[in-house]
């Protein structure tokens, strides 16, 4: 399991577009993974979970990945946070 603190650098933050494309990174691995935001933790493979968490441009985030291939899927998730 891996964690990494990541500050979402998406210029809208995350709203219904950015969030489904999220979500389709995160779907693309068998790991598990999560986001955490405060007091909550979702499935970042839920589009109605992330939603929940109506996260703006700035705010930093937990990210928890767990399995095979944790390592690319934080790497891929990070990458799209960030706007890269």
């Amino acid at each position: 399991m891996i964690s990494k603190k990541i500050a979402i650098q998406l210029p809208e933050g995350l709203e219904a577009r950015p969030i489904a494309l999220l979500v389709q990174v995160a779907s693309q691995y068998e790991s598990s993974i999560y986001v955490e935001c405060e007091d909550k933790k979702v499935n970042a493979k839920s589009i109605m979970g992330m939603m929940s968490l109506a996260l703006p441009a700035g705010r930093e985030i937990t990210v928890i990945a767990n399995g095979e291939d944790e390592e690319k899927a934080m790497e891929n998730i990070e990458k799209y946070l960030c706007g890269k």
